[in-house]
């Protein structure tokens, strides 16, 4: 006989994939489905987790749970733009500049940077949709001495990302992969709530020992996952 646990967690499982419910919709709260399926908020409140732990909603404290968005793979140690990544895995990208300007390296970043202060730089804060949704903020800076043909590009058809793969060769790169709390403005621009757990990756890439350029990916946690598969290397 089938448990009331295995009923919920078979139930919403089958809507959601059915489409009936879509990402981002809101799923009957704890006390309306122990109410549907005659059992104690407990049952309900374990079926649920169950869901979230496969992926399939997102829980989320005093606001109830969601039909979890689609995530995108990212290869951890490979160099691809979000844009690329999307339409391979079959989504839809678009993406927004949000700003575009040409300054001076700070001495703080400089140091972070090991690069000289006062150098010129492109910077540049952009966002990328994946079916229509804030998939992810690119705060990006350039530096105009290692790729002064930045300088005239409007990105306007291509994302600044892709455009440096396509116009630079890098011959170093380094990430580093964490988790963040959303701020204010990050969680107004990836419509997700203050606090909220996101994805960050930091990326550097070099050319003959001079930085091409430095970027931050911010991802809401919910719709976005790091993914890689590995070999033993050869003796």
């Amino acid at each position: 006989m089938v448990s009331i646990y295995q009923r919920i967690f078979t139930d919403v499982e089958a809507k959601i994939i059915s489409g009936d419910w879509r990402p981002g919709d809101r799923i009957p709260v704890e006390h309306e489905l122990a109410a549907e399926y005659r059992c104690s908020r407990m049952t309900v409140s374990k079926a649920l987790s169950a869901l979230a732990e496969r992926g399939m909603i997102v829980r989320r404290r005093k606001t109830g749970s969601f039909v979890a968005s689609p995530q995108i793979d990212r290869t951890v140690m490979d160099i691809q733009d979000i844009s690329t990544e999307a339409e391979l895995a079959g989504h839809e990208h678009r993406f927004e500049i949000l700003a575009r300007k040409i300054e001076r390296l700070g001495e703080a970043e400089a140091q972070q940077l090991s690069e000289p202060a006062d150098a010129e730089i492109l910077r540049l804060q952009c966002l990328h949709i994946v079916d229509g949704r804030p998939n992810a903020i690119e705060r990006r800076i350039i530096m105009l001495d290692a790729v002064p043909r930045a300088r005239e590009e409007s990105f306007a058809s291509i994302p600044p990302g892709k455009w440096l793969l396509d116009e630079v060769p890098w011959s170093k790169a380094k990430h580093v992969i964490r988790a963040v709390s959303a701020d204010t403005t990050t969680a107004r621009i990836l419509q997700t709530e203050r606090g909220e757990a996101c994805l960050s990756l930091i990326r550097q890439t070099w050319q003959n020992g001079r930085t091409v350029t430095y970027v931050e990916f911010t991802h809401p946690g919910d719709r976005f996952q790091f993914a890689g598969t590995f070999h033993p290397a050869a003796n």
